[in-house]
């Protein structure tokens, strides 16, 4: 596809853009941005964002994604209990920013590598059967690296932001091709984004030698 395609299938899709897919983006990118800030509204302005994004990833055959939205809904009201917890005595939040440690990290990647495989193996299934349009490989990719991003973000770990990174890479290109193309802007939007959320949140994280001084929540 040259440059002048992809230009006007950008223009194209610019102007055929619903307004259920203008009000998830400007919610989707609205809910990072109070995540970069650390506040709390994360979650109820990111529901916003999930349910509509159930609906579209479903009608444009992004079956990956869909169940992705699902488990943000979930995740969203599970990161709202947490970071909703304060400290009887001082009243301040409970749940505090702070990095992984090398076994954490470990379950990172196992719990990425569980979900890549299911979604890639469910997808596989699906786009053999009933949706020839599924494309698995990257629709898996952007699913478990998303997975993996949401369920960090609801314990306040640093790392979330780099698999929102991963997310955010190879969703651009993968709503693109799908006609989504104000949904691919919002995601680069979201990249930049999450470069500043990034640095916010490493301004704030408490060392791996100091979380057993820090207040946790239970896992």
């Amino acid at each position: 596809m040259s440059i002048t395609e992809i230009y006007h299938q950008f223009m194209t899709g610019l102007q055929q853009t619903g307004p259920l897919e203008f009000i998830a983006v400007i919610g989707g990118i609205a809910s990072v941005w109070f995540s970069w800030k650390e506040n709390i509204l994360v979650y109820p302005v990111g529901l916003v964002n999930t349910v509509l994004y159930i609906y579209l990833s479903v009608k444009g055959h992004l079956f990956g994604e869909a169940s992705v939205n699902i488990y943000y809904t979930i995740m969203s009201i599970y990161g709202w209990i947490l970071w909703s917890r304060k400290d009887k005595r001082s009243h301040e939040a409970v749940l505090h920013i702070t990095y992984s440690s090398k076994k954490e990290w470990l379950g990172q990647i196992v719990f990425f590598l569980s979900f890549y495989l299911a979604i890639f193996g469910c997808l596989s299934w699906l786009k053999q059967s009933f949706a020839p349009g599924a494309i698995p490989w990257a629709d898996a990719f952007a699913s478990a690296t998303a997975y993996t991003g949401m369920w960090l973000m609801a314990r306040k770990k640093m790392e979330s932001w780099y698999w929102w990174f991963a997310t955010n890479i190879a969703s651009m290109p993968l709503y693109f091709v799908k006609g989504y193309v104000f949904t691919s802007v919002q995601f680069f939007i979201l990249l930049l984004l999450n470069i500043g959320g990034m640095l916010a949140w490493h301004k704030k994280a408490v060392p791996v030698y100091e979380k057993s001084n820090a207040a946790t929540v239970a896992r």
